[in-house]
């Protein structure tokens, strides 16, 4: 008998990557359950549509329907993705933050934990998987060691605040209700499927468009850039072993700032498209954004040594890889 798992947030960057892992094992039944934003990626309805292990259902976390939804598909894995998650948005239009991302996290819960209640044969191995970002612990400074699980948080955006909220829900409900939930705090993902607003993708389109590249302030800001596909492979190890109640911070050592990171894209556009301009010409700094993080970097040593996890994708290659997948998209 298969295996249901629920996504929350399927269609999003990370849980179309992390689909397109699970479906492959044809012991696991698929359901994503996406809301199907302005983030949503439709490449991922087409991508999933004969999947004969896979099943989306359009509902919104926040709706009190998700209860029974819960109870009649009585999963044995929940991955929760589902989240506005880009900080610009968080700072001019935070309404949407709170609501889905606290509210939607709480409205999950309560249905997860009614399920759990409910005494059957099939819900005694549930766990539930609530991933977060490295942006909860707050800016640091530039040598100061990278934040490891347990630090305190320090959230500086509406977005970060909002998931902040959402962690400290999940481990209430581990620690009152015993309910059996893992929390994973990624670094800055990277790859196919990630939407145009994100600074990689952004700087493809800007470079294929011949625009011009915003970059805020003077660019040094730094981020740990993990490549999806990598990240899906961590969160499969914090499904299988991961150790319920505990938090798994998940990274790659890829450091770099953002001005750093769009000179190499830029290079890399160089190599494959000859012209007389070079294509660091477009890069244009514009006024930064109000609280921006000078950094970001997590240790990850816990999940390297308890659940035997390391990152596998080159930087160099993985980012090649991916101005490669734009390409073929926004090119066609």
């Amino acid at each position: 008998m298969q295996k249901k798992i629920i996504v929350t947030g399927g269609l999003g960057f990370i849980g179309t990557n992390l689909i397109s892992n699970l479906i492959k094992n044809k012991n696991y039944y698929v359901i994503n359950i996406d809301s199907v934003t302005y983030a949503a990626s439709k490449l991922s309805l087409i991508k999933f549509s004969n999947a004969k292990n896979y099943k989306f259902i359009k509902m919104d976390i926040c709706n009190n329907k998700i209860n029974n939804l819960i109870l009649e598909i009585k999963p044995y894995r929940l991955f929760h993705l589902a989240a506005e998650s880009h900080v610009d948005n968080s700072i001019y239009e935070p309404n949407t933050f709170i609501k889905t991302n606290i509210f939607g996290t709480f409205n999950l819960l309560k249905a997860c934990n009614n399920y759990l209640n409910i005494k059957t044969n099939t819900n005694k191995n549930f766990k539930f998987i609530h991933v977060s970002t490295d942006e909860v612990y707050g800016s640091l400074s530039k040598n100061f060691p990278s934040s490891k699980e347990g630090d305190t948080y320090n959230p500086s955006s509406p977005y970060a605040s909002s998931k902040a909220s959402s962690d400290y829900l999940v481990q209430s409900w581990n620690i009152t209700y015993g309910f059996p939930s893992v929390i994973t705090h990624c670094t800055n993902n990277y790859g196919p499927y990630q939407n145009l607003e994100k600074l990689i993708p952004l700087t493809i389109y800007k470079l294929i468009q011949k625009q011009k590249i915003p970059i805020y302030g003077n660019g040094l800001n730094s981020r740990d850039w993990l490549h999806v596909k990598d990240h899906v492979k961590a969160l499969l190890k914090v499904s299988n072993k991961g150790v319920v109640g505990e938090t798994y911070n998940i990274g790659s050592n890829n450091e770099i700032s953002n001005i750093a990171l769009v000179k190499k894209i830029c290079k890399i556009f160089d190599t494959k498209f000859s012209t007389k301009r070079k294509h660091e010409n477009y890069i244009s700094f514009v006024k930064d954004r109000p609280g921006h993080d000078l950094r970001y970097c997590l240790n990850y040593n816990k999940i390297k040594k308890n659940l035997n996890y390391k990152p596998s994708i080159n930087f160099s290659y993985g980012l090649k890889s991916t101005v490669d997948w734009y390409l073929k998209l926004l090119l066609k």
